[in-house]
């Protein structure tokens, strides 16, 4: 029965409606009874809007047509769910190719995948390449302690005495602004010849060290000459361990003075202008320095701090920060009468790379006022490091307190808090340049086993704000070979361009003696590593048995990836770890936390869960079940898992010994027969040691048969397993070509293509001119497609991905198809595996006009259309109604599939909250659609203008007119630092010419890593057929949406939106960038991660000598000098741009 016409006028419950024009036939049907804008009786009325509905829908009707009634709707449903399984049965050939399997199961074997044994069996091997890199750095480190202990120091050594390759020299002389810098050191620098290496991707000169020099340390210094003199001898030592194992990569020793020497010698890979790298900020020095810290920063913010002196106190905040990893713990806080988080951290939080951004741009924004109140500051810091219901290091306490002076030595508070035991370490930082009595400070820092710095300028920030890990290293020192334990990394960038890494690190301590009877020294002498690549470490992994869906990975005890399929940085920085926590890598759970947990504390275990996964192309979320089994790396703070769909328990391994079938399949991958048979684009994947990738596949399949005509399947130099199933795929193809696809008539149905993949890394395209228009991977196992059809029962439809910002799909000589795939599945005596996906490729315009067909009154296309007239009634349909009726295909993604609306073609492939945002919301919010939203903290944004340079943390001070005409600010610390930093501009002038884009560490200057919010809508729990309306005020639509059995779509028919008022909020699928870097990281850091930090700490040592606890080494300026060379400076330099950049200091030893 159809809905009465009506017109829309007043109502008892509300203002008089507004009439809905329809459009050809006068006033609109009323869909539904009148609602008022609000009141008690709203709620209720829209309880009884079904029931209201389903008597309109029965009710009689005067007009020519009506809304659809459900079972009509449910029959169309029916016709396109058996028109696409139709298709797929005839062209996609699942049964045909189950039984050319069978028909073929001479020619490979099934092989069980044993989680158990698998997991433990990598395992075992990552263990032993690991152990082979401890025995080279034990080595090292037991070498480099014999070499400095006998070396007898010089104090008269010459530059010219000492013969190494500066890493940096050839750079320099490249550089015609750097030509006079240093041109003394130059006699000393070899030149060598370099070797490209692809293990190194690289130059290298397997003969010699390379030694790189921090730009802010002068090379010509007692301390440097010393250093580079005995650690010359481990050029021996390096030469040697390469020669027992050839596949270690960069061997390094870092010294606390600041120099590197690393084998085998290759250029340094410095930026074009400004080279920051100093060995002592790396990560993996940092780790392999100290035991995990507690940090608690404090900064004096009293109104005596001003200007220049807050400027640098910021600036070193934020340098020290960089000192702390993900093992340490850190709260930063202002004080002046009283004390308070600089941010809104409340305790101690972990040092990981967010929670020190929010520290960074937090600490810019503190305001000098007040009087200096040091009790308040430090009894603030005492609360944190006493606070025992978080999580935090519990090693290596300490407090950190910039200031320009004071004093106050607040003895009381040492007294009450750290005394007698002197658990904290207390360092204090005097900044800029003042009159103020140091002795207070420098006593606060000796009294409580700690030191003093001085930093009177920016040029002093970076050396001063590292050099405490030497104190912390006094415990390790003096524990001897308790200590001596090797430490791996987090993953992080490779300076010199390996790519990802871990390191393995192992302290030097210093074994010499001052003098006869005297205590032992007890400074570290720096720290030795060797550096992994992850892919050798994905290598002793199962690659293509585990399936498209089956993955290894492995966590360290923060929790972090080691291995993931997931773990792929946009944008690294070097001076930063990659730190992805496995629960970021996949779609959180309560399952995945536990698994986690099990693997931080070392435990074995299996689990099957049930848990969600994102596709590939990120678009999608699918519901499955995955089998999870895990054990620890032994000799490391690693744990592996295993991760197995149940349909990948099983894989196929081809048997192909008759070497004329062989000869015979091969033959189908020659473009000789593409024409016959279809185009075939192979997986690029490591068939053979000599075989030249590329990106292009069809210049890959041509070195790849080039090879082939030299080798045969079984050479030594290739891989077996991927060669003979490969040929075994690509015969198994091309049978389903010859008994399905050549016979059909594809535009009978108008299809573009059908198309096979397979595990075995064959693609097959038929007829071969579709190829031309195939964007999909060549590798299946990289294919959204592939990997979704595994995943999912029945039909997976894939439309073409559009993005709401590019222009619409240009619909041209037909080449625009809608994917349709499916897996096949096999049964092999019980055993269950699916080891190939095919498909269809659906002309996009044809299928869109078969689609109106389906959903209307027709049978078929050559049918009348049934004619409706003033004295016969009719049902409106997606074809004949078009104008008032909207049809669409809906993939479970939420992406435009097909529509009845011929402008909306061009739109398929967008999500459809951009297409018709109040429909899309109306699904949504009748549970048809369920939202997932997670957080990409691996992606590269454009870098942001920077606001006010003046203020940025590494601005130069640039002085006023008042401040030149003033006689007291030429005598001032503003003064005297700016003498500083211009007199270094003099010397490296260059560094005032440059780009800031390229300073290396320059956050404002390139793509840096940023936190993306990605949002992905799947199918809800609604399975039914459904019938709905919408109410938006005035107007209301009516609609029905199904979900179409055995496929990924929802069939959807509603009412077009005729009145403005239907305009509602937009679901938003696109990623977006996140201001605020993600979750806020307050609440966040309420709720902790379970993690572990290392099970050793050295922290205390009874025989240690504290006496050495810092001296001042400032001194006055002069006035005479100051003036002399500002006016040099004004009248002879040309105007140069304020740049962000860091001046030099000399280096110096505790």
């Amino acid at each position: 029965m159809a809905v009465p016409a009506r017109t829309c006028g007043a109502s008892r419950l509300g203002p008089a409606r507004t009439a809905c024009p329809w459009p050809g036939r006068g006033p609109r049907p009323c869909p539904g009874p009148w609602l008022p804008a609000s009141g008690p009786a709203r709620p209720l009325l829209l309880l009884l809007l079904p029931l209201l509905l389903l008597l309109l829908l029965a009710a009689p009707d005067a007009s020519a047509y009506s809304f659809p009634q459900q079972h009509t709707m449910q029959h169309w449903a029916r016709r396109l769910e058996q028109e696409i399984d139709g298709v797929m049965r005839i062209f996609g050939g699942v049964q045909q190719l189950r039984e050319i399997y069978k028909d073929n199961r001479n020619l490979f074997e099934v092989q069980e995948n044993e989680p158990q044994k698998l997991v433990e069996k990598v395992a075992g091997d990552i263990e032993s390449l690991l152990d082979r890199k401890v025995q080279a750095l034990k080595r090292l480190a037991d070498a480099a302690e014999n070499f400095q202990k006998a070396h007898r120091w010089q104090d008269n050594i010459k530059e010219e005495d000492i013969m190494y390759y500066d890493a940096k020299a050839d750079a320099e002389l490249d550089d015609p602004e750097n030509e006079d810098v240093e041109r003394a050191s130059k006699t000393s620098t070899l030149r060598l010849d370099f070797i490209e290496d692809p293990n190194f991707k690289n130059k290298v000169n397997y003969s010699y060290t390379a030694v790189q020099i921090p730009t802010d340390i002068y090379k010509g210094s007692t301390v440097i000459l010393n250093e580079l003199n005995w650690t010359e001898a481990l050029e021996n030592v390096f030469i040697e361990n390469r020669r027992q194992d050839p596949t270690l990569l960069w061997q390094v020793f870092g010294s606390a003075t600041g120099v590197t020497r690393y084998y085998p010698a290759t250029p340094w890979r410095a930026p074009k202008k400004i080279d920051l790298y100093d060995v002592r900020r790396r990560p993996w020095y940092i780790q392999g320095a100290s035991s995990p810290k507690d940090m608690v920063i404090i900064v004096d913010v009293s109104g005596s701090v001003s200007g220049l002196t807050l400027k640098l106190m910021k600036t070193s905040v934020c340098e020290m920060l960089d000192t702390l990893s993900d093992d340490d713990y850190v709260n930063v806080a202002s004080f002046n009468e009283k004390a308070q988080p600089v941010s809104c951290f409340t305790h101690l939080v972990q040092a990981n790379v967010r929670n020190k951004k929010v520290f960074k741009e937090a600490v810019q924004g503190m305001v000098a006022k007040g009087t200096t109140g040091y009790k308040a500051g430090f009894e603030y810091a005492f609360d944190q490091l006493q606070n025992s219901n978080i999580t935090r290091a519990n090693c290596n306490k300490m407090i950190m307190m910039f200031t320009d002076g004071g004093e106050d030595r607040v003895q009381d508070v040492f007294e009450k808090y750290n005394w007698p035991n002197r658990t904290v370490r207390v360092f204090t930082f005097s900044v800029g340049q003042h009159n103020y009595d140091v002795t207070p400070l420098q006593w606060m820092a000796c009294t409580n086993k700690g030191y003093y710095f001085e930093i009177p300028s920016i040029g002093a920030i970076r050396i001063n704000t590292q050099e405490y890990l030497d104190v912390l290293g006094r415990p390790m020192v003096l524990a001897g070979k308790e200590a001596k334990q090797v430490q791996w990394t987090n993953v992080y960038e490779d300076a010199l361009g390996l790519g990802l890494v871990v390191t393995g690190t192992l302290p030097v301590f210093n074994l010499t003696q001052d003098g006869p009877g005297e205590k032992k020294n007890q400074l570290i002498l720096g720290v030795m590593g060797i550096d992994v690549a992850l892919n050798d470490i994905k290598r002793l992994t199962p690659n293509y048995t585990l399936g498209a869906n089956g993955y290894v990975f492995a966590i360290d005890l923060n929790g972090y990836v080691l291995l993931h399929p997931n773990l792929k940085p946009q944008t690294t920085n070097f001076r930063e770890p990659v730190t992805l926590d496995f629960l970021d890598a996949e779609l959180e759970d309560e399952n995945k936390e536990e698994i986690r947990r099990s693997m931080i504390d070392g435990n074995k275990g299996h689990k099957q869960i049930r848990t969600l996964v994102k596709s590939l192309d990120e678009r999608y979320i699918d519901e499955v079940i995955r089998n999870y089994t895990w054990v620890p790396i032994r000799s490391t703070n690693y744990s592996l898992g295993l991760v197995l769909p149940p349909y990948s328990t099983f894989y196929l391994q081809a048997n192909l010994s008759d070497q004329i079938l062989q000869v015979k399949y091969f033959e189908f991958l020659l473009p000789s027969s593409f024409e016959s048979e279809g185009h075939v684009f192979i997986a690029p994947r490591e068939y053979c040691k000599d075989l030249n990738a590329s990106d292009n596949n069809t210049e890959f399949l041509k070195n790849f048969i080039e090879l082939m005509e030299k080798v045969t399947p079984d050479s030594k130099q290739c891989n077996n397993f991927l060669l003979h199933n490969l040929i075994l795929d690509t015969g198994i193809t091309q049978q389903l070509v010859e008994r399905v696809w050549r016979d059909q008539d594809l535009n009978t149905y108008s299809l573009l293509a059908v198309f096979a993949a397979t595990d075995g890394g064959i693609t097959r395209i038929f007829p071969n001119k579709a190829a031309e228009d195939w964007t999909e991977n060549p590798e299946p196992f990289n294919a959204s497609f592939y990997r979704r059809s595994l995943d999912n029962h029945g039909y997976v439809f894939k439309p073409p991905h559009q993005d709401a910002l590019l222009r619409p799909l240009e619909l041209e000589n037909d080449t625009v198809g809608v994917l349709v795939s499916t897996a096949v599945e096999l049964s092999l005596g019980g055993r269950t595996l699916r080891p190939a996906v095919v498909g269809v490729k659906l002309d996009l315009e044809a299928w869109a006009e078969k689609f109106k067909v389906l959903a209307s009154n027709r049978t078929h296309q050559e049918q009348p259309q049934k004619q409706c007239g003033p004295s016969s009634h009719c049902e409106m349909d997606c074809e004949v109604n078009n104008e008032d009726l909207l049809c669409v295909l809906i993939d479970d993604g939420g992406f435009l599939v097909l529509s009845n609306q011929n402008h909306q073609w061009d739109q398929v492939g967008r999500f459809f909250s951009e297409v018709d945002a109040n429909l899309m919301l109306a699904l949504y919010n009748n549970s048809f659609y369920t939202r997932k939203e997670s957080y990409d903290y691996q992606a590269a944004c454009a870098p942001q203008p920077p606001g006010n340079l003046g203020a940025a943390p590494r601005g130069v001070f640039v002085p006023t007119i008042a401040d030149f005409l003033n006689l007291a600010w030429w005598t001032s610390a503003a003064a005297w630092s700016l003498f500083q930093q211009l007199l270094y501009g003099l010397i490296y002038h260059s560094w005032f010419q440059a780009d800031p884009a390229e300073a290396e560490g320059s956050p404002e200057t390139r793509e840096s890593s940023c936190v993306m919010k990605q949002t992905q809508y799947y199918f809800g729990t609604v399975n039914a057929s459904y019938n709905a309306i919408i109410d938006c005020g005035n107007c209301s639509r009516l609609f029905h949406a199904q979900r179409l059995t055995n496929t990924n779509l929802l069939f959807v028919v509603a009412e077009k939106p005729l009145c403005s008022q239907c305009e509602a909020g937009r679901l938003l699928q696109k990623e977006t960038h996140c201001p605020a870097d993600g979750p806020e990281q307050c609440e966040l850091v309420q709720r902790p991660r379970y993690r572990r930090g290392p099970h050793i700490c050295f922290d205390y040592n009874a025989t240690e000598d504290t006496s050495d606890c810092g001296r001042g080494a400032s001194f006055p300026p002069s006035l005479g000098i100051l003036v002399s060379l500002q006016l040099l400076l004004l009248l002879g330099l040309p105007p140069r741009p304020q740049l962000q950049v860091h001046t030099l200091a000399a280096s110096h030893r505790l």
